[in-house]
């Protein structure tokens, strides 16, 4: 499954690069505001500009760091606790392991444990809060992502991962659990019954890690992106906002616990987490202009470029009647795949929109 998101980019990133491009030259400096999986931070890096991605989420910031602060290969020099768990992979490669190889390795071997993920979120468990167990993983999976995170958190504990380790270890455990995870799409709910996909181990692989020679040249922040907007200054702003009633932090709450490393109190059918700090106002007709207003008056830029779709809040028509009184606009459109959920009955394409804004002066 791998980053399977709504409004993920990764499927429109060479149009979004082409339109930057032709605005701001290489080495420039970008704000990618609501980064998400962090693929277009990621491809911004690699074409030579400077990046600051933002976004609320914890997992996208675990993502973020992932993709632009690595500038040599993951050393994992402190870690003490390796011992032969890793022998088994080695024979396997015709190489040596690298040390995150054998991080890896040995975090697959950890002896699965019932916890809270096995409790909260498989049919083997019993929820605090719910009448009948939930099934968003095997109970075998649940009880591997339990050892896995708590083996986690100790490393990080202990001083034997950095922080940019940790965020590398928290990114891949999130990826091998969107594989493994019993859903249609989103984690808004799980399915009855556990397809195939599901009944596989749940197994850590070494994530491929981009590293250039650019230390210092990116940042990573948390928080909302109309709030930290005035902190920020670059070439151009790059916006990919929700553009639906359904909030990220409710559709995506079992990857949030994973990147927080917590155990919240699971509530209602779908076992969600108190989400309400992670609010966001672009998913609200009445609240969607107010946050707008603040990043374009406060953010020391003066060009935006906003990807926005058909299936938005807002009406092109709106938008743009909207957007124009900052400054002025030029629009392009293409069509591109859905993202596939439950939703059959919506039609397989979009529109995405691509919306410049160069601020008055």
């Amino acid at each position: 499954m791998g980053y399977r998101y709504i409004g993920a980019k990764t499927k429109v990133l060479n149009k979004v690069l082409d339109r930057i491009s032709h605005l701001i030259p290489l080495g420039g400096s970008i704000c990618d505001l609501m980064c998400g999986t962090a693929a277009v931070s990621g491809a911004l890096r690699k074409e030579g500009y400077r990046v600051t991605a933002i976004d609320i989420m914890t997992f996208s910031y675990h993502h973020a760091r992932v993709a632009l602060l690595f500038t040599k290969p993951p050393a994992f020099q402190g870690v003490t606790e390796l011992g032969d768990t890793y022998s088994a992979t080695q024979q396997r490669s015709l190489y040596p392991l690298s040390a995150y190889e054998r991080v890896i390795a040995t975090l697959n071997h950890v002896e699965p444990k019932s916890g809270y993920f096995w409790r909260e979120y498989s049919m083997e468990g019993c929820p605090n809060n719910a009448m009948r167990p939930r099934n968003y993983f095997s109970a075998e999976n649940a009880k591997r992502i339990d050892a896995i995170r708590s083996r986690i958190v100790y490393l990080h504990q202990t001083g034997q991962i950095n922080d940019l380790e940790h965020s590398l270890l928290i990114h891949d455990l999130i990826m091998a659990a969107n594989d493994a995870a019993n859903i249609a799409g989103t984690y808004g709910h799980y399915l009855a019954k556990l397809i195939d996909r599901a009944k596989i181990p749940l197994v850590l692989k070494p994530s491929p890690i981009a590293i250039y020679d650019d230390l210092g040249c990116h940042s990573v922040l948390k928080g909302y992106a109309e709030n930290l907007a005035s902190d920020v200054e670059c070439d151009l702003c790059y916006i990919d906002p929700p553009y639906k009633k359904r909030q990220y932090a409710a559709n995506y709450h079992i990857l949030e616990t994973l990147a927080r490393e917590d155990e919240p109190e699971a509530i209602g059918i779908s076992g969600l987490r108190p989400w309400r700090d992670q609010y966001s106002n672009f998913c609200t007709r009445t609240k969607i202009y107010t946050s707008f207003s603040k990043i374009f008056t406060e953010m020391k830029c003066s060009n935006f470029l906003i990807s926005y779709s058909e299936d938005g809040l807002l009406s092109l028509d709106e938008l743009i009647d909207f957007l124009s009184k900052f400054g002025k606009l030029e629009v392009s459109e293409f069509r591109y795949k859905r993202f596939k959920s439950n939703e059959t009955k919506l039609s397989p394409e979009l529109t995405e929109y691509l919306i410049y804004l160069k601020i008055n002066n």
